[in-house]
């Protein structure tokens, strides 16, 4: 039992955070990652009529075979001329006495054009402490990613080239879900996480109904995928997103070796 929970654990996208995005990257760059070029796909504007959901806070829970692993929210706030994401996971239940999950995520991104500015998160993995901080010099066409341990007291600095606008791995969610979705269109678009940049395919399945204690959403269902280096048969990533605008991620799924990850939204908190 404790050998699978940390298997699963250590395979989850920052250990259950999970937004689907996030996966894409890791399995992106076990391969040869794609580097941005000229004709690469770029980070659309938004559309004048697309409101964000300020205020809102997302509320999931995890579930894993039989188990409620832990909790997860995803917050949109106003920032300045920034918006600021704000991504928490903790561990519960069976999950939590064996293994301590505490993490805490943070975005900002240009409103106006979509482009990541920064991101930083602190990780509590079991007996890991580590917080990194990446930050989108597009001045310059590169991102600085920085890391620290804070058990093995070493710190990391790398620097990759970006094309002229990237997302990352929370505001991509949002930037996902304000594409117009509809079934069988794919949408591709530059994602960094701190390493070289990889391309991301975004292939819209299908329509379904879901009920979540937060309601009854009809909603769209999409698969994103690493461009290059996806590893096949290792895993693959669902978002459904709510039809009605600001389109809600109600419901995420990871499907591994390990087993299925599925976050349900149980509420939205606004305030």
């Amino acid at each position: 039992m404790r050998a699978s929970v940390r298997s699963w654990i250590r395979g989850a996208p920052l250990a259950f955070i999970g937004p689907a995005l996030t996966c894409c990257v890791l399995f992106g760059q076990a391969g040869k990652p794609q580097q941005p070029s000229i004709s690469a796909p770029v980070i659309s504007k938004p559309r004048p009529s697309l409101p964000f959901p300020i205020g809102q806070t997302y509320v999931y829970t995890a579930q894993w075979r039989v188990f409620n692993a832990g909790t997860a929210t995803l917050r949109m706030e106003s920032a300045g001329r920034e918006n600021r994401i704000v991504a928490t996971a903790d561990g519960a239940g069976a999950v939590a006495v064996l293994y301590h999950v505490q993490d805490r995520l943070e975005s900002f991104f240009d409103p106006t054009t979509f482009c990541s500015r920064s991101t930083s998160r602190h990780v509590e993995e079991g007996f890991r402490r580590v917080e990194t901080s990446i930050t989108f010099d597009y001045a310059n066409a590169k991102s600085v990613f920085d890391q620290k341990n804070l058990k093995k007291k070493d710190s990391k600095h790398v620097e990759h080239e970006i094309p002229p606008c990237v997302t990352d791995m929370l505001s991509g969610i949002y930037y996902a879900g304000s594409l117009p979705l509809e079934p069988g269109k794919m949408f591709s678009f530059p994602l960094n996480d701190g390493g070289p940049t990889v391309i991301i395919n975004l292939h819209v399945e299908g329509r379904e109904e879901l009920k979540t204690p937060a309601g009854t959403f009809k909603t769209v269902r999409v698969q994103p995928e690493a461009a290059s280096g996806l590893v096949r048969d290792k895993g693959k990533l669902w978002i459904w997103y709510s039809e009605d605008l600001p389109r809600i991620p109600v419901q995420m799924r990871a499907r591994m070796s390990w087993g299925t990850l599925t976050f349900i939204l149980q509420r939205i908190d606004k305030k």
